[in-house]
């Protein structure tokens, strides 16, 4: 072996080493999350934290900043959470520490309701273009300028038919490795986690 084979970066897991990953770390949260975290120190990678503030959301921050204290988390503010979601995410911060970077719309809320009055209902047709604006944008802006190659999300497969399909661990297309350690927990599960970790 050549000095220079002996001594170049490992590589980024493939598909069947994620596979197995799921397989074997996909029912312990606490595992695959250091697992997560510590491919991308092993590997020089970025990782992020995604949150939305929602109660149970403590639960992937707290365990994410156990493994990496200083590690990235990026919340899409829409804008239009309510009150006790800004003060949560006000006291997780806090209680955490959390290195919290945060992503809102290109307008504020006062400016698009101005224009354009109050958020569309669901079925409403304006309603893709309104999440768009206040939700997707700004999560492809955060992905281009944190450059993450790791993601570890709070999506659980009770959120819906796609999300119960999902691993724990798979590849997005654009190559980000995405990670959710909590995909196979319960509201019980996260309950009686926050209860042990005074969250």
């Amino acid at each position: 072996m050549n000095r220079a084979a002996a001594t170049a970066a490992p590589a980024m897991p493939g598909a069947e080493e994620l596979a197995r990953v799921s397989d074997e770390l996909g029912h312990d949260a606490p595992a695959l999350t250091a697992w997560a975290l510590g491919l991308g120190r092993r590997l020089g990678l970025r990782a992020i934290v995604t949150t939305n503030f929602r109660p149970f959301e403590a639960v992937i921050l707290h365990m994410a900043c156990r493994v990496q204290p200083d590690v990235p988390v990026v919340w899409m503010d829409s804008g239009y959470n309510t009150a006790a979601t800004y003060q949560l995410a006000d006291a997780l911060t806090r209680q955490l520490g959390l290195n919290l970077h945060a992503y809102l719309p290109r307008r504020t809320r006062a400016h698009r309701e101005a224009l354009e009055g109050p958020a569309p209902a669901l079925d409403d047709p304006r309603h893709a273009a309104f999440t768009e604006e206040v939700k997707l944008e700004p999560f492809a802006r955060a992905l281009r300028e944190m450059a993450p190659r790791i993601w570890l999300t709070a999506l659980r497969a009770s959120d819906s038919d796609e999300r119960a399909r999902m691993q724990p661990v798979s590849l997005n297309p654009d190559g980000l490795i995405k990670v959710a350690p909590l995909l196979h927990w319960s509201a019980k599960d996260l309950h009686a986690y926050c209860q042990t970790h005074g969250l």
